[in-house]
């Protein structure tokens, strides 16, 4: 495995991984309609990532394979508000999407460490991140890795059935 920071020239690559990540993980989210809505519209149109990968508080990272074919992906937000944290700014890993096949093989522990590096790298000594409540995996990975509950929200995704719209929001100081 290979981790790259991108720059707005992959935007499409981008755009097109973030995609077929999400189909695999989170269709059952939505209502009829609701995951096209926000993979084509909201998340992960071409324009708007590149907007966000020239925008300078976000680093963006893809994870390649051998051959070279993208696997996962790291968004990061350098400078971010977090009103449910003591710390009210710090580093938000804003996304971490890895293909369903490579869960477990210590892929995403590389970016969570890839993500800390870049926290102290920028003077940041506070991270936090949000997941699903419903993700109890991928909660527990957090909790593993050092992160804490320190608040909750509510989706506002009306197209987004009810059940999963809880988030708990998770940090680390470092």
């Amino acid at each position: 495995m290979n981790i790259q920071q991108i720059d707005k020239s992959k935007a499409a690559e981008l755009s097109r991984l973030a995609k077929a990540i999400y189909v695999e993980h989170y269709l059952h989210l939505w209502y009829p309609g609701g995951a096209e809505w926000y993979m084509n519209e909201y998340a992960y149109p071409e324009a708007k990532l590149q907007a966000e990968l020239a925008d300078p508080n976000n680093l963006h990272y893809i994870v390649y394979d051998d051959k070279g074919l993208p696997e996962g992906y790291l968004k990061l937000k350098l400078r971010s508000e977090c009103d449910a944290c003591e710390n009210k700014i710090g580093l938000e890993i804003e996304r971490i999407y890895l293909h369903k096949d490579l869960t477990g093989k210590g892929i995403g522990r590389q970016l969570m460490e890839l993500s800390e590096a870049v926290a102290r790298q920028y003077d940041q000594h506070f991270l936090f991140l949000k997941a699903m409540d419903t993700s109890l995996e991928a909660i527990g990975f957090y909790q593993k890795m050092g992160y804490t509950e320190c608040g909750r929200l509510v989706l506002p995704f009306e197209n987004m059935k009810e059940t999963y719209r809880g988030m708990v929001i998770l940090c680390k100081t470092i």
